[in-house]
């Protein structure tokens, strides 16, 4: 018995006295050039330093950064502990590129502005215990590997998209999405503020839009088109909120891209205003989904007003260059659309000289474009509209949203317009994530798992010379049958973090194993930092994580269920 003990107690002993273990390199996206040496350099009670060039928010993420390490290992970042961790300007690196160089000794790390600093600090983040994305003290290894990197983005547009108007998400909540996206190094956040169901940005001029545009009297039951929940459902962001928003994304690297979507999609703003209709209703805030045939009066100049007004509202909030105008889905099939049967659209078209025809209403729509272009031209901005936009005759300088595959972001860039692709095949993440849909929330259908993301290479099938018209990549969130943050979160992660190296890391250099062998250390990260996730690539289906069937059982399982895939 006394030999036991003492045996446990050299074991103790010897484990006191083990050397720490860097993190494995995990890191995604994966960083362009990497050198891993051997040896680590210990973090707890490091001191930190910044450049007295650096930029007042350059050093306030260097803080945060200082803050979380203090918070994991308990001790504050004052030199007491070994070495340093310096951070320098470099003005020869790119705006979002960095250099990290990690000894025994200390860590280096390089950049010229606040996009390369806050890259470079989720870099160093992610070599670390996947606690230090959390709010605890936490026991471990708090050392980084020494390794060398040098790293920037393939593409410059590196987008995530969310929808609030289906189902409204809070603020908070909303900061969460964006600390995800922070984590993962994407830089534009597209902001779906206005819908058929819900109108969610407060237009001081127009107080209707929030009174009564941002409400709806329930919700249709999955797809049972004429039922309803009887669940009073909505909210709107203040100006306070929205500018709130703006600055927190802006501290992290990321561009809030707000859409106010249109000539479509805008019940909401009818039921509050009907005089901007061409019949003048009444109209009520949807309370299901699809395609109406009520959009705004094209022939109606108080429109352009009130457009005007609300865009100069906005334009306040958001600095963002880009201004997002919708223009998708403004015609539904085998529907009389208002436009047809309107004294005021057929006096601007024959104003025009557009002919009647089935192109009619795309020139029609080509006119209303071109007039909110140009105003937000004058004001200094620019517009992002879905692929629809291409219809017609769309005015040189927009930039064009390809969703509906990817034919009409490689038909744009071969006209010379710039493109952000964004199709449904690829990047629609409220699709479903496994064959096994009774296992599984329900969706608004589709089938996109993991694998599929990480394989999607934007150049494939574009006109040889136009590729650099391709701006970069966004992946959407649709919240039809979203309505929580613990589904929004599964919908989201991991494909996120797929969709993350399609943005960042060169084709060549993405490797699907190894991606998933990073996921470990992700998963982790999400665990402490509170966010739910899918775990189908690992064969667990649902938000309660069951098992998957067999391939015996799954086959016939589809023979039973049909479905297209």
């Amino acid at each position: 018995m006394k030999k036991s003990i003492v045996i446990l107690a050299a074991m103790a002993l010897l484990a006191g006295c083990a050397k720490p273990q860097p993190q494995a390199f995990q890191v995604i996206p994966m960083p362009a050039d990497v050198t891993v040496n051997e040896g680590y350099f210990p973090v707890t009670g490091a001191a930190i330093a910044c450049d007295e060039n650096m930029d007042e928010l350059s050093v306030k993420a260097v803080n945060r950064f200082a803050d979380a390490l203090k918070i994991v290992t308990g001790k504050a970042c004052d030199g007491k502990g070994k070495g340093e961790i310096r951070f320098v300007v470099n003005p020869n690196l790119a705006a979002e590129q960095y250099a990290i160089n990690v000894t025994k000794d200390g860590a280096t790390v390089e950049a010229s502005a606040l996009n390369g600093f806050v890259y470079a600090i989720e870099t160093l983040k992610q070599m670390l215990p996947a606690a230090i994305y959390g709010d605890k003290k936490v026991k471990a290894d708090w050392v980084l590997p020494c390794v060398s990197i040098l790293d920037q983005p393939r593409f410059a547009y590196r987008g995530m998209h969310l929808d609030p108007c289906r189902h409204f998400f809070s603020i908070e909540e909303t900061k969460k999405y964006l600390d995800v996206m922070t984590a993962y190094k994407l830089n534009r956040f597209h902001w779906h503020l206005t819908e058929d169901q819900g109108w969610r940005m407060e237009v001081k001029k127009y107080p209707k839009l929030t009174e009564i545009g941002a409400w709806r009297d329930g919700t249709v039951i999955k797809k049972d088109w004429d039922s309803n929940d009887g669940i009073r459902h909505g909210g709107f962001y203040t100006q306070e909120e929205m500018k709130e928003i703006v600055a927190y994304a802006a501290e992290r690297g990321i561009t809030v891209i707000p859409e106010i979507d249109l000539p479509g999609h805008m019940i909401a703003a009818l039921a509050s205003y009907p005089e901007l209709g061409c019949t003048g209703g009444p109209y009520s805030v949807w309370t299901r989904w699809g395609v109406s045939e009520q959009i705004l009066c094209a022939g109606n100049e108080q429109v352009y007003t009130f457009l005007e007004d609300v865009f100069t509202e906005l334009m306040d909030i958001f600095p963002s260059e880009y201004i997002h105008i919708g223009g998708d889905e403004c015609f539904p099939r085998d529907k009389a659309l208002p436009w047809d049967s309107c004294p005021k659209c057929a006096a601007l078209m024959k104003k025009l000289g557009i002919k009647k025809g089935p192109d009619a209403k795309h020139y029609l729509q080509n006119y209303v474009t071109a007039r909110v272009q140009k105003f937000l031209n004058d004001n200094g901005r620019k517009i992002i509209g879905w692929d629809e936009i291409l219809e017609g005759d769309l005015a040189e300088g927009a930039t064009v949203m390809s969703w509906r595959g990817t034919k009409g972001g490689i038909k744009a860039a071969a006209k010379g317009f710039d493109v952000v692709m964004t199709p449904t095949d690829y990047a629609y993440f409220d699709y479903y994530q496994s064959k096994e849909r009774d296992k599984e929330p329900f969706a608004i259908g589709g089938y996109l798992p993991l694998e599929k993301v990480y394989g999607y290479e934007p150049f494939d099938g574009m006109v040889a010379g136009s590729e650099d018209h391709i701006l970069g990549v966004q992946a959407n969130m649709w919240t039809e049958y979203i309505a929580t943050p613990e589904h929004l979160e599964y919908m989201l992660m991991p494909r996120m973090c797929a969709m993350s190296e399609v943005q960042w890391c060169a084709a060549d250099a993405k490797d699907y194993e190894r991606f998933t062998a990073s996921l470990e250390h992700t998963l982790g990260m999400m665990d402490a930092m509170g966010v739910n996730y899918c775990l189908d690539y690992k064969g667990l289906i649902g938000l309660d994580r069951q098992p998957a069937r067999t391939e015996e059982e799954l086959e016939e399982y589809l023979k039973e269920n049909p479905r297209s895939w």
